[in-house]
């Protein structure tokens, strides 16, 4: 923060933000800064950048929250530090690929030893939350073999146009009652539903058959 402070940050953000900032840390506080003003642009101003969205290559969603009763976690007893800990999540946080998790995975083995199942669990969990992104799912719930997917949480976000969206509806009103989907609507969210699902790996493949299905812009019966 001094560092801020010398350049001009502090006097620029005001003394309130320039104390939340020290309480969350800039790089937080930066990410909320840019989710919200691109929330803006995507929504009451989304008319006024609508030639810059369109350029964008851009996902309609920034982060995925999941709720499992897996458990996906760097065990305690695998690296027993702290701040270690904490590292490695930052790490796994910023991995957008496969290449990623092989290299992740070869320096963990090097360090620690072979990959515990809550590790290999959490690599799926990273797994199904790009597939989350890529389809618009911005919540996932999967709980006693419920598999609960909840569309972009924003009504007015530009997904809700998109051929990608309106293919996955037409999707499951033809096969839906064939994959043992469904969709439900609540009072603030749109939901896809799939009972009898194991594991963040089976919800993956649901997740990747529907995405192969719809993607290309087009429905596979």
């Amino acid at each position: 923060m001094k560092d801020l402070d010398i350049r001009g940050a502090g006097n620029m953000l005001g003394a309130e933000q320039s104390g939340f900032i020290s309480d969350i840390g800039y790089e937080t506080y930066q990410k909320i800064l840019d989710e919200a003003i691109q929330e803006l642009k995507e929504s009451e101003y989304k008319d006024l950048f609508k030639e810059d969205l369109e350029k964008a290559d851009h996902s309609y969603v920034r982060e995925v929250h999941m709720e499992t009763d897996v458990e996906m976690l760097i065990p305690d007893e695998y690296v027993s530090s702290i701040q270690e800990r904490l590292n490695l999540y930052t790490k796994l946080d910023q991995i957008e690929n496969e290449e990623g998790i092989a290299k992740f995975t070869a320096e963990m083995v090097d360090r620690f030893g072979v990959l515990p199942k809550q590790l290999l669990d959490l690599f799926d969990g990273l797994r199904t939350r790009w597939v989350c992104k890529r389809l618009g799912f911005d919540r996932l719930i999967l709980k006693n073999r419920k598999l609960r997917c909840y569309f972009v949480s924003n009504p007015q976000s530009p997904f809700y146009e998109t051929e990608l969206f309106k293919n996955m509806l037409q999707f499951v009103a033809v096969n839906g009652q064939k994959h043992g989907l469904s969709f439900k609507k609540s009072a603030k969210y749109f939901i896809l539903v799939k009972d009898g699902v194991k594991s963040l790996k089976e919800a993956r493949k649901v997740l990747e058959g529907m995405e192969e299905n719809v993607g290309l812009g087009e429905v596979v019966n």
